[in-house]
């Protein structure tokens, strides 16, 4: 799992239609071994350009949907409390 923030929306209006519906967003990394570094996630969970986010990545992130395996890399899966510090 990673700690990013979320900086912006992708939009891609041609994509495998298993994609369709789900939403798209661009994460920084904000963890020290990473930071910096970007990633295109699905965010599962409304959170919003800003809002700092637990990201889980790879075969994890595509079977968080129970009926289908979705070809996704990186999944949002938590929003971090104000409290915590990076």
């Amino acid at each position: 799992m990673l700690a990013a923030k979320l900086v912006d929306n992708i939009w891609a209006t041609r994509k495998i239609e298993s994609l369709n519906g789900l939403k798209l967003m661009l994460a920084e990394v904000i963890e020290e071994a990473g930071e910096g570094q970007r990633l295109i996630v699905v965010d599962l969970i409304g959170a919003g350009i800003g809002d700092r986010v637990i990201i889980c990545q790879g075969s994890s992130a595509g079977r968080i949907f129970e009926e289908n395996v979705l070809p996704i890399d990186a999944a949002v899966i938590g929003i971090i409390d104000d409290d915590c510090k990076f």
